[in-house]
């Protein structure tokens, strides 16, 4: 029996601008990729991103790397997607992206991959275009982009946050690596952060830019201070500083379990534009 060939290509550097209008089409959701692109992925890590084109014409991708992320796939395509990296296991650590496209994607990979760590099935989607200041939200004015010199300050900060919400640390034994990520997101100018008494209480990132929209993670105030009414004015300074230099439109997800982060992006003026299901493997 002839086994039919996949039509899920990697695709090159001359299939970026219709990788971008494929990304554009729900741009809050799909922003990740489109920062790679821009970044120029297609020459620097070729296979990264996979496509399905229909007739000639780019249709859907799906990012492949580290982390799958699917990106405008319906369930014929997934399914392509899932035969293609399917012997990919050991090198991936999460699918996320909308959930429907994770959700059938993890469901074709699960019974070879599985199984996950956690499944987080909805984390909502929200975006914003309006800056907090118009809306009468008050801004700390202690929020600033954090400087090369104080990348060791952010990185207590950057690990208590990544191990709460992945639940193992970013490193073990030297932190070399982890660092330089750090610092180039510091050098990019996309860390934000509060400093007082010589210790950062507040951060957060500016993970991805692409076509007039930015997604904000890794969002974090020190324990000991949450639960003061903080978190509303020291998110809406990042916003505002982000639609200042960065892009107008703001974006982000968060885990449906964390009432309290969902209730500070409301107040900010976030509102829900989407769902996105992230599996841990």
């Amino acid at each position: 029996m002839l086994r039919t060939r996949n039509p899920v290509h990697a695709l090159s550097p001359s299939d970026r601008d219709a990788a971008l209008e494929v990304c554009a089409r729900n741009l809050p959701a799909n922003v990740f990729v489109a920062a790679r692109l821009l970044e120029g992925v297609l020459s620097t890590q070729p296979g990264t991103v996979l496509g399905h084109k229909v007739g000639g014409t780019l249709e859907s991708l799906c990012w492949s790397s580290a982390n799958l992320v699917p990106v405008e796939a319906d369930d014929l395509t997934i399914s392509f997607f899932a035969d293609r990296v399917r012997r990919w296991r050991r090198h991936c650590a999460s699918v996320l992206g909308p959930s429907e496209q994770v959700t059938e994607l993890w469901r074709l990979l699960e019974p070879s991959w599985g199984p996950a760590r956690a499944v987080r099935t909805h984390q909502p989607l929200m975006s914003t275009m309006d800056r907090p200041s118009a809306l009468g939200v008050e801004l700390d004015p202690r929020v600033r982009p954090a400087t090369e010199d104080e990348v060791d300050l952010v990185l207590p900060a950057a690990a208590h946050m990544f191990e709460g919400e992945i639940g193992y640390p970013p490193f073990t034994g030297s932190g070399a690596a982890y660092r330089s990520a750090l610092l180039a997101l510091i050098d990019r100018g996309h860390t934000f952060v509060a400093i007082e008494d010589g210790a950062v209480i507040f951060k957060a990132d500016v993970g991805s830019v692409a076509l007039g929209c930015a997604q904000l993670q890794g969002v974090w105030l020190a324990p000991h201070l949450r639960g003061r009414g903080l978190a509303v004015p020291l998110m809406a300074s990042v916003v505002e500083q982000v639609m200042e230099t960065r892009a107008r439109w703001v974006t982000l997800y968060v885990n449906d379990f964390n009432e309290s982060a969902r209730a500070t992006y409301r107040k900010v003026g976030f509102e829900d534009v989407g769902s996105f299901s992230t599996v841990l493997l």
